[in-house]
């Protein structure tokens, strides 16, 4: 196999991988989208699952490509990796992903797939770097704007969540209050399908243009485009934005049942009015920061906003033995998925040394 030939096959390689990751990414957040709807038995969960991949996938009609120029131009200055070793980089760090998406869905943990992928691409990248050039300078790797924006709102985004369900919450108290419950709850159970899917779209906007921005900076390294003259990701092509929304759209269909049970009833119990307040809150939220293009968790965003209506009703309302579960989840994912990318990178190097090819 020529060198033209394997770096070819090597790009298909990473793009599969990629759309993988956008898959396990739908059924891995199939429960922040469909948790609340699924718990307050508004939907049953098939049509839930299909309600959220229907928004999931026509979320390219409504936002444009800014946070898939974060993630794939933002972040990680691949120009300092060695040129051949750019594709392993990226064939790490989807690798990385995926693996620790496995394992914390197993697990029934929600974390973040977002901060995942961020994560594994910067252990791959640093992996390389250190392998070639050593431990100085390595910082270098990492481009600090882009880490500064997202690692602020991993703290901002279920701040936000949680204050916008929180005063959602206090506000249909105040204004249904001499309302009938059965009224009450008849009308949110209606509403509740909007806010679902409010939800579903901006999770569908946020999460699938993380993947264009991998595979778009996978067919920069591999020279089937070229960065922008300013050194920014160029254009998304259409067909790799149809693809990561059809990924997503195709993976939220599959479920992640461990999961919604941990978002949907063990952090606090839900009606259809709470329902209701919270994925709004987290859908208003995803809303801002993907036109902002901050690449945010979905997941830290509707827990964020689960918690905030939990409190809006009571404090004691809020299981927070889980919910503190789940912060070390969220925690450890950008560290652990950027060792399980390191040691990725270690083994194709292997494989590489001693095929020739991979």
């Amino acid at each position: 196999m020529d060198g033209q030939t394997a770096a070819f096959s090597l790009v298909v390689l990473i793009i599969f991988i990629a759309l993988v990751f956008d898959y396990v990414n739908g059924f891995h957040d199939a429960a922040n989208s469909i948790a609340t709807v699924v718990a307050t038995r508004v939907l049953s969960p098939g049509v839930a699952v299909a309600w959220a991949a229907f928004f999931n996938f026509v979320a390219f009609l409504v936002f444009g490509t800014a946070v898939a120029k974060t993630i794939g131009g933002d972040m990680i200055d691949i120009t300092v990796i060695p040129g051949n070793d750019q594709l392993f980089v990226l064939l790490a760090g989807v690798l990385g992903a995926v693996i620790w998406n496995l394992i914390t869905w197993y697990l029934g943990l929600p974390t973040s797939s977002s901060h995942a992928l961020v994560g594994a691409y910067a252990g791959g990248a640093i992996a390389s770097y250190i392998w070639h050039f050593g431990f100085n300078n390595v910082e270098t790797v990492l481009k600090a704007a882009g880490w500064i924006k997202t690692l602020t709102f991993i703290v901002l985004s279920p701040l936000i969540g949680m204050t916008l369900g929180f005063l959602l919450m206090v506000a249909v108290y105040w204004i249904f209050h001499r309302v009938s419950v059965n009224r009450v709850d008849r009308a949110f159970r209606v509403g509740q399908l909007f806010s679902a899917g409010a939800y579903s779209l901006g999770h569908g906007g946020n999460d699938a243009q993380k993947t264009m921005g991998i595979i778009t900076i996978v067919l920069v390294s591999g020279g089937f485009l070229q960065m922008a003259p300013d050194g920014k990701l160029p254009d998304v092509p259409l067909w790799v934005v149809l693809a990561a929304h059809a990924a997503i759209a195709l993976g939220t269909l599959s479920g992640g049942w461990r999961i919604v049970k941990t978002m949907g009833t063990k952090i606090v119990k839900l009606q259809p009015v709470g329902g209701f307040c919270a994925e709004t809150a987290g859908a208003l939220t995803l809303f801002g920061a993907t036109a902002a293009g901050i690449p945010v968790s979905t997941t830290h965003t509707i827990t964020g906003a689960i918690v905030g209506v939990g409190s809006a009703k009571r404090f004691s309302a809020v299981k927070w033995g889980v919910a503190g579960r789940i912060v070390w989840a969220w925690v450890l994912t950008i560290p652990m998925a950027a060792l399980i990318a390191a040691l990725s990178y270690g083994v194709i190097l292997i494989i590489e040394k001693l095929t020739g090819h991979i």
